[in-house]
């Protein structure tokens, strides 16, 4: 049974065309004489904001200034110190944080300058889902917005990284710090990975340091050390109250601190001069927005209504640790692209029913992803094909590398599919249904050439699931055969070499 069907088996409803919200009635077409000229006005402005974003966060500026200054593809420019230094006092000019342009300072630069290059390319694309929000929040507590770099260097803008002593998220809180700045940590979520409450906290935190210090540099030193070890160093060094002034008497790492910000400062804004290209990314901020949820729900359910991979929705929803989103005091709100949205908003009443329904029978959803290549015909432009398998552009450059968005005639072009089985509570696949973007189509019991209708006789010992292999079959076969993500399969099998199976070899595929 695929999960369209399920759907209508079960509740009686169909997946349907998004509703959109429709403008305020005195301006609806047809009862006001300016509806169309209202109507157009908001194409423009939505179409003068998708252009801003692609200018400022997108590869265009890049794009622009190599092509002024001639670049080769390969090519690593480098400049003398004065150019630096030039540019580091125009950076100085435009905050009100010190921007030093010393010898510790521009050898950081030349590092990041020829051996960081792609840790550039990265944060830059990075940077187009988090710095928009990053400046609201910035500029709402009067800080500078040059501390959105911070997060650059403390997280390599990953919302879920965690360090080896603990400090997780985009601004690699603590647990305790975390804790007094708000942000809660239970077995479901930890808000130190909620972008957002995160980033308040740390500008919180920062405008504490900054009152402690009265200077910019000296709060950065505390957020990274610590109070306790600025105040040290500043009662080591004779009551000296600047950064470069303590940097002796502070922790070895703090001494390179405020250089990395600087040289990431400096990264950021001049990555064009150096020939360097942001790397495109799954989502944009402006793409993005969020519903609040009425009642717990599990994250593969919502990702299969809604047609999309967990993924993604943990790319957008880092703060939860588990496939459960639980039901809090305060509602749970959960990040979606815009365009699902309405689905979402149609189908959610829906969604609860079904998420109850499979958790009370311990049905599931898998998700499996499949390598499709597409041979380019003769006038098919990228979005055609992206428009014919329901993915976006990005995707089918980020898949196959392309630095443009020209393809032509005979060219291969990777296609990433994902297959979502509907698992009864035997644990033997049903129907599958085959989900490229924002597409959606039904599909057999037969996937990859393998058939779930095959025998797929199982055994058990009390604890663990088995099942005999047959001649010919591997952990994939298996993994497809049942339904069970391929990773899963690999660690429930760890004492087990792939290359030598033999038939008749029971492997596990659950536990009872």
């Amino acid at each position: 049974m695929n999960f369209r069907n399920i759907l209508v088996y079960f509740f009686g409803i169909t997946l349907c065309q998004p509703v959109f919200a429709q403008p305020d009635s005195a301006i609806v077409a047809g009862t006001n004489p300016d509806s169309l000229t209202y109507l157009r006005f908001i194409d423009v402005v939505e179409s003068s904001i998708f252009e801003y974003y692609k200018e400022v966060w997108g590869q265009e500026k890049a794009y622009r200034i190599i092509d002024s200054l001639g670049y080769e593809a390969d090519y690593k420019p480098t400049f003398p110190d004065s150019v630096y230094i030039e540019r580091l006092r125009k950076l100085d000019a435009q905050t009100i944080i010190d921007i030093e342009a010393n010898a510790v300072v521009l050898s950081t630069i030349k590092y990041f300058v020829s051996k960081r290059r792609t840790f550039t390319a990265v944060c830059l694309g990075r940077s187009k889902m988090f710095f928009p929000m990053y400046e609201t929040y910035l500029s709402h507590y009067g800080i500078p917005m040059e501390l959105k770099y911070l997060s650059v260097i403390e997280s390599g803008l990953r919302p879920t990284i965690k360090s080896r002593v603990g400090a997780t998220g985009l601004w690699q809180f603590m647990y305790a710090t975390g804790r007094s700045y708000g942000l809660e940590s239970d077995s479901y979520i930890d808000e130190r990975m909620h972008p957002e409450l995160a980033t308040e906290a740390a500008c919180k935190y920062l405008k504490y340091l900054y009152g402690l210090y009265g200077d910019w540099s000296m709060a950065l030193a505390a957020y990274n050390a610590g109070p306790g070890n600025v105040n040290k160093a500043i009662q080591r060094s004779g009551g000296k109250m600047t950064y470069w002034e303590i940097r002796p008497f502070l922790p070895e790492e703090t001494q390179m601190y405020v250089p990395n910000f600087i040289a990431m400062l400096y990264m950021m804004t001049y990555y064009g001069e150096h020939n360097i290209v942001p790397q495109e990314v799954k989502m944009h901020f402006y793409e993005v927005d969020t519903v609040c949820l009425k009642h717990a729900v599990r994250i593969s359910h919502v990702d299969s209504l809604l047609g999309i991979t967990s993924e993604d929705f943990l790319y957008l929803n880092p703060v939860y640790k588990t496939d459960i989103i639980p039901h809090t005091e305060e509602k749970q709100c959960i990040s979606l692209p815009i365009e699902k949205i309405s689905l979402f908003l149609a189908l959610e009443d829906s969604l609860y029913a079904l998420d109850a329904h499979l958790d009370s029978t311990g049905s599931r959803f898998v998700t499996m992803e499949k390598k499709k290549t597409h041979t380019v015909a003769e006038g098919e432009t990228i979005v055609t094909v992206a428009e014919k398998y329901g993915v976006s552009m990005t995707q089918i450059k980020t898949w196959n590398d392309l630095r443009t968005s020209v393809i032509y005639p005979g060219q291969k072009l990777t296609i990433m599919l994902t297959e979502k089985k509907f698992i009864d509570n035997t644990g033997v696949a049903g129907g599958s249904t085959t989900t490229t973007g924002s597409s959606t189509t039904s599909g057999s019991n037969t996937s990859s050439g393998n058939s779930t209708t095959s025998s797929t006789t199982t055994t058990s010992d009390g604890n663990y699931k088995y099942y005999a292999l047959k001649s010919g079959e591997s952990l994939w076969t298996v993994s497809q055969k049942f339904g069970i993500p391929f990773d899963d399969l690999q660690n429930m099998n760890k004492g087990i070499d792939p290359k030598r199976l033999q038939p008749g070899q029971k492997i596990i595929i659950g536990t009872l």
